[in-house]
C-alpha cells in the first residue's frame, strides 16, 4: 500500500499539457540542482567555521554569496530566507574571524 499516500498523476490527453508535462520535469529537475547546490555552498562554509579555517571559511562565504542570491533571484527561495542565510552565515564567519 505505498502508494496510497502518494497522489497519483493523471495522464493528460490535451498537447499544451503534454508539453507542460515536459517542461515541468525538465524544471524540477533544474531547481532541485539548484536547491541542493544552495545547501551544499552553506554547508561548506559551516564546516569551514565548524573546523576554526578563518580564511577558508571568509573564502567560502564570499563564493557563497552570488549563489545564495541567484537562488532567490529565481525565486526558488524567498529572498529573506536567502538574506537570513547570508546574515547568519555572515556572522559566525566574522565571530571566527574576531575570535582569533
Amino acid at each position: 500500500m505505498a502508494t496510497a499516500s502518494k497522489a497519483k498523476k493523471k495522464t493528460v490527453r490535451i498537447a499544451s499539457g503534454l508539453k507542460r508535462a515536459r517542461q515541468d520535469i525538465k524544471l524540477n529537475a533544474a531547481n532541485t540542482a539548484l536547491r541542493s547546490r544552495f545547501r551544499t555552498v552553506i554547508k561548506n562554509v559551516q564546516k569551514a567555521v565548524d573546523a576554526g579555517d578563518k580564511a577558508k571559511a571568509a573564502e567560502l562565504f564570499k563564493t557563497a554569496q552570488p549563489i545564495i542570491d541567484s537562488v532567490a533571484d529565481k525565486n526558488l527561495f524567498h529572498k529573506n530566507k536567502a538574506a537570513r542565510h547570508k546574515s547568519r552565515l555572515a556572522a559566525k564567519v566574522k565571530a571566527l574571524a574576531t575570535a582569533a
